[in-house]
């Protein structure tokens, strides 16, 4: 049990490094100055860090074939090589002489190298947790919306950068080295742990959650005063890395349990019992081929699909639009925050950016909180009905950015933060609902091949619309709220028109959750 606690371990670790693209926001105006890019050449950028999301499905075949501490670091080595390179051009001052297009492909390989660390999670939660794998897979991902914060923490103290170059440079060498040293730190933990026992772990969860939701409040209100507090940013980014190491304290108990216990039963019978499962299924459940008997609950295994059968289901389909409409468009916006908070004449970006980080951190653990408490109730509410909830609020939010006001924009980015996070946290599970869990590597990266796909449509339909305003003025940009207010639109009414679709997905596959 405490090696199954530790792999969770290790997920939390690597994913809270893993969204090495989610700092763009902090230094994409930086980097359009460096290289004298166009604003549709920048999004073309955000773009091709989703791009890499094509070739996942890449990552997952590699899952079933190799170990997962080499899966992790081909994926780390990727975005060494990826960020790496484009470091070495800003740090000898050749940024100029960088092509637009080597710039492109070099953040498609690093945009790549997130899936592979992040399939390796997503398989460890499933497989180590199979009847709590919501909770595992929330509680995971959640960190994963605290790496712009991490990030954005190591710049200030370690780094200090002032100029435009510096702050470049910082986040290209943190993106380059932080990932690959972590993987090389949790590789040793990440592994499939195959027990006898099937049963719920619900008390060391709780202690994670705990843990989790502290960390998240902390990474809010530092968040909040970091740039204006009295704190020093030295004493914040400590107090982030004793959160982090914090939820080791799950495997050292349980560990020190297990040697309790196999003293106890040696001075009580003289011999070491090797196998418990049978003592606990006469209380805990019964392991049969169909399902598991759980604590009065029985949880039935999912229909197993094939890439080939799985996308001519209509269900693929419906949730793939979902997923587009909901969490990719939430990413297109957070994409494009700089130049957004930019083009309203604020200078706080990265202050933005870590806000929508440590709302997304809440994001993603909220269907923790609803699944640890509807596995218990007599009445369960789908995943798709989750989504549907999650894209309500969110599509509220892109109208409210209609408004001018800096508190709007605020509240708006903290709430397109929050469901962006749910979303994506809540579709891990869904595809493995949906979809089965045995070809779950291949399967979810298929569907999040919708992010690029959505990254692409949306994020140069807001710069097309970004540039035909700023060719009105002299400078070359564009200033106010007219810069996105068309976009706004449009991706609310997108957002609108997934909360349909999610409603529609929930009616056809409600009868799996009863």
């Amino acid at each position: 049990m405490a090696l199954q606690w530790l792999s969770l371990v290790g997920t939390i670790w690597l994913q809270s490094i893993s969204a090495t693209n989610s700092n763009f926001p902090a230094y994409s105006s930086q980097l359009k100055l460096l290289l004298s890019l166009s604003q549709l050449q920048l999004n073309n950028l955000a773009f091709a860090s989703d791009a890499g999301k094509l070739f996942g499905f890449v990552s997952g075949i590699a899952t079933v074939y190799l170990p997962l501490w080499i899966v992790l670091l081909i994926g780390s080595s990727l975005g060494f090589i990826g960020y790496g390179v484009q470091y070495f051009f800003l740090l000898t001052d050749q940024a100029s002489s960088l092509p637009y297009n080597l710039v492109f492909l070099l953040t498609v390989l690093a945009g790549n190298s997130i899936c592979w660390i992040n399939t390796v999670c997503y398989v460890i939660a499933i497989q180590n947790f199979p009847f709590d794998r919501q909770l595992a897979v929330g509680l995971s991902t959640s960190y994963q919306g605290l790496s712009a914060k991490i990030y954005s923490d190591l710049v200030d103290v370690v780094f200090k950068s002032s100029t435009s170059i510096q702050t470049a440079r910082s986040y290209l060498l943190l993106n380059c080295i932080l990932p690959l040293v972590v993987c090389l730190i949790a590789s040793p933990l990440i592994r499939v742990i195959k027990t006898p026992r099937s049963r719920r772990l619900s008390g060391g969860f709780v202690v994670i959650f705990t843990v989790t939701i502290f960390t998240g409040t902390y990474a809010v209100i530092t968040s909040l005063g970091s740039r204006k507090g009295p704190c020093p940013s030295s004493v914040i980014l400590i107090g982030m890395c004793v959160f982090l190491v914090a939820p080791l304290v799950v495997p050292l108990m349980e560990k020190l349990r297990e040697r309790m216990e196999n003293k106890c039963l040696i001075r009580s019978y003289g011999k070491r019992v090797h196998d418990e499962s049978s003592m606990e299924e006469e209380n805990e459940g019964v392991v049969n081929e169909q399902g598991v008997k759980d604590e009065g609950l029985f949880v039935k295994d999912e229909e197993e699909m094939g890439v080939k059968e799985m996308i001519k289901r209509l269900n693929f389909w419906l949730y793939f639009f979902v997923y587009m409409f909901g969490a990719t468009i939430g990413m297109v916006y957070l994409n494009n925050l700089g130049q957004i908070v930019e083009s309203r004449g604020s200078s706080k970006t990265s202050s933005l950016v870590s806000l929508a980080s440590s709302f997304g951190f809440f994001g993603r653990i909220f269907p923790c909180i609803l699944d640890y408490h509807i596995s218990r109730a007599k009445y369960k509410l789908s995943r798709p009905a989750l989504i549907a909830l999650m894209m309500v609020p969110m599509t509220g939010s892109f109208f409210l950015l209609l408004n001018n006001s800096n508190l709007c924009l605020h509240i708006s980015t903290a709430t397109i933060g929050i469901c962006t996070g749910a979303i994506t946290s809540i579709a891990v599970s869904t595809t493995a609902d949906l979809f089965g869990s045995k070809n779950f590597g291949v399967n979810h990266n298929i569907v999040v091949s919708n992010i690029p796909i959505g990254s692409l449509l949306f994020g140069n339909m807001a710069a097309i619309l970004y540039r035909n305003q700023a060719l009105a003025s002299d400078n070359g940009k564009c200033m106010g709220i007219t810069c996105y207010q068309t976009s706004f639109i449009i991706w609310g009414s997108l957002c609108f028109i997934g909360t349909l679709l999610a409603i529609v997905l929930h009616s056809r596959s409600k009868k799996a959750y009863i």
